[in-house]
């Protein structure tokens, strides 16, 4: 094939353009980038800083900007160094979703940062690490309840701000005097939650991938013990607990279809009156549509599993004074077989030529004492007194045989 995929102006149905680079869960793919006249609709662009921080600028200059270019921002004081992450029309909407309040001050864009910024900016990244180690020792010599879990400096190195998490309320004007006499900056304390660090961090979750939060989440909604028990869940917190040590942001992945599937089910307290018992609900299987019933309130007896559909029978059976013979419906129908589509065995498949073989034992004879084989034995004994006797019959006519006991 000649035709090779190359993407220019004239490429349409891939927005191209709208996929900038992936920094965590900060990217917003741009489904209207290639749209003629996008950027011409408004001179807002979204900046991205370190981890999960973003704000909105005016291009005022009206700068020809892209997604990944590097600019000079306005900051207070001074100015701050971002990546541009989207143009154009979304931007309206990302601030709508940010949920920015009336009257919010939007600053502009400087400028497409020079060489000169860029190095005054990498050497202010270079000593995050050093200011987080030397604040977290201030921190603790002046016993304060709480832990820094990262420091972000500003573009310029005039001010820095530092993310802590503390369970209580922390006074920390002094913690600010000491830091700003020893890093001679503007500080700015910020206070983070344990999904916020967790997602600073990253790791590996149970499931084998990146924590949701360090990949691709950007809201935190609150998770409730509520989205276990609508699972079925066993409360148990040391596998419902995720590595902050709040529960799993999973939970509420599936939670809204066990609930609309829960709602084609019979309510647990309404029982159940055949001929001859009472049934009460024991278990229910909320995705296979199915309830057990069992004759006792407590325990299992008599246990009868039974579609929900039949279920609901029953109870309008029940309202209308009737009760059935069975709690089953009667149906002469054979149920279908389940039919393997891989069509594989089982898992056991694997041992039974090893349990034919273990079955096979060698038979044996007894020869004295001892148990020897029944087959093979004779030859190989008679062959060996063969060798043996012509042995003797070299060595002067004696063989093994014959020579005398000692």
């Amino acid at each position: 094939m000649d035709n090779d995929f190359r993407i220019d102006n004239r490429l349409r149905g891939f927005c191209a353009r709208g996929c900038g680079r992936q920094d965590k869960q900060l990217n917003t793919y741009d489904y209207l980038a290639d749209i003629p006249g996008n950027t011409e609709g408004t001179d807002l662009v979204e900046v991205q800083f370190k981890n999960t921080r973003k704000g909105y600028y005016h291009n005022d200059n009206r700068l020809p900007l892209e997604k990944g270019d590097m600019v000079a921002v306005e900051a207070s004081p001074g100015h701050d160094i971002g990546v541009v992450s989207l143009t154009g029309q979304l931007v309206p909407l990302q601030m709508k979703k940010a949920n920015l309040k009336a009257g919010t001050e939007i600053k502009r864009v400087y400028r497409k940062a020079r060489p000169a910024d860029l190095e005054k900016y990498e050497e202010a990244k270079s000593r995050e690490q050093e200011t987080m180690i030397r604040s977290r020792q201030i921190a603790k010599e002046l016993e304060l309840n709480m832990k820094i879990g990262d420091v972000e400096y500003q573009g310029d190195g005039n001010k820095a701000i530092f993310y802590y998490i503390a369970d209580a309320r922390v006074d920390f004007r002094k913690l600010i005097k000491v830091l700003a006499e020893a890093f001679h900056v503007r500080i700015e304390m910020k206070q983070i939650g344990a999904r916020q660090e967790a997602g600073r961090i990253g790791g590996i979750g149970p499931c084998g991938r990146e924590l949701c939060c360090a990949s691709w989440m950007k809201n935190f909604n609150s998770v409730s013990t509520a989205a276990a028990r609508f699972q079925d869940i066993s409360p148990n917190p040391q596998k419902l607990a995720g590595q902050c040590a709040k529960l799993k942001c999973c939970l509420n992945y599936e939670v809204d279809t066990y609930v609309e599937a829960f709602k084609k089910l019979p309510s647990r307290e309404v029982q159940l009156e055949t001929a001859d018992n009472t049934y009460y609900v024991f278990k229910v299987d909320i995705l296979a549509g199915t309830v057990t019933y069992s004759t006792d309130k407590r325990m299992a007896a008599n246990l009868v599993t039974i579609p929900a559909a039949r279920a609901f029978e029953v109870i309008r059976l029940n309202k209308q004074g009737e009760k059935p013979l069975t709690l089953n419906e009667e149906s002469n129908e054979v149920p279908a077989r389940h039919i393997d589509l891989v069509e594989q065995e089982e898992l056991t498949r694997f041992d039974k030529s090893k349990r034919r073989k273990s079955g096979k034992r060698k038979q044996t004879r007894t020869d004295g004492n001892r148990e020897t084989p029944a087959r093979g034995r004779e030859p190989r004994e008679r062959q060996r007194n063969n060798t043996n006797r012509q042995r003797g019959q070299q060595n002067g006519g004696k063989g093994k045989e014959d020579r005398p006991s000692k």
